[in-house]
């Protein structure tokens, strides 16, 4: 007797629902998903609720212009905005400016793009490196495939002895120091 309860109260318990759900569907065109997803990256996400990534911070920082600019002429916007977690010594605008003239300009163009992409790829460590974490003399390898050397000096960090880190700001995919020079790779 208690096995038929359930079974009354199983079918009428599907019943119920079954006249109550109502389905909608929305019908995407597959050309519309395929391009979405071709041409949007991890830049596209969109989270106003997390901590903000690298090329976030950058983007968000008026020193940083040229920076930016560089990073997106170098299709590596995505490559950036990625977990990580990356440490990105960001030249400053007057860091930029401080090249012979026309040299950005001309690493902007379409045929510049290995060369551009080189010399950003030289900014770039992968995983966290905290300045209290750099030694005097330490060589690290960086995302090109060079090496960059540390110093210290007076109580400051510098890269390559030209380049002074000025400050540090931690990121959600890691950290960017800001630097007083552009580092060239040799």
């Amino acid at each position: 007797m208690k096995n038929l309860n359930y079974f009354i109260i199983a079918c009428g318990l599907t019943g119920l629902l079954s006249c109550n759900s109502e389905t909608t569907e929305e019908t995407v065109a597959p050309n519309e998903t395929a391009e979405a997803n071709v041409t949007a990256g991890q830049s596209a996400v969109q989270d106003n609720e997390s901590a903000k990534n690298i090329v976030q911070v950058a983007s968000g920082s008026k020193d940083h212009t040229t920076l930016v600019a560089a990073v997106v002429a170098a299709e590596l916007v995505d490559v950036l905005s990625n977990a990580g977690p990356f440490t990105v010594f960001a030249p400053t605008n007057d860091a930029f400016n401080k090249l012979p003239a026309g040299t950005v300009e001309g690493l902007l163009k379409p045929e510049k793009l290995e060369a551009l992409q080189d010399i950003l790829q030289y900014h770039v460590i992968v995983g966290v490196m905290n300045t209290d974490l750099m030694q005097d003399g330490q060589s690290i390898g960086m995302v090109n495939g060079g090496n960059v050397t540390i110093s210290k000096k007076d109580g400051k960090v510098m890269v390559n002895g030209t380049a002074t880190v000025v400050a540090s700001i931690p990121t959600s995919n890691g950290i960017i120091h800001v630097v007083d020079a552009v580092l060239l790779p040799k």
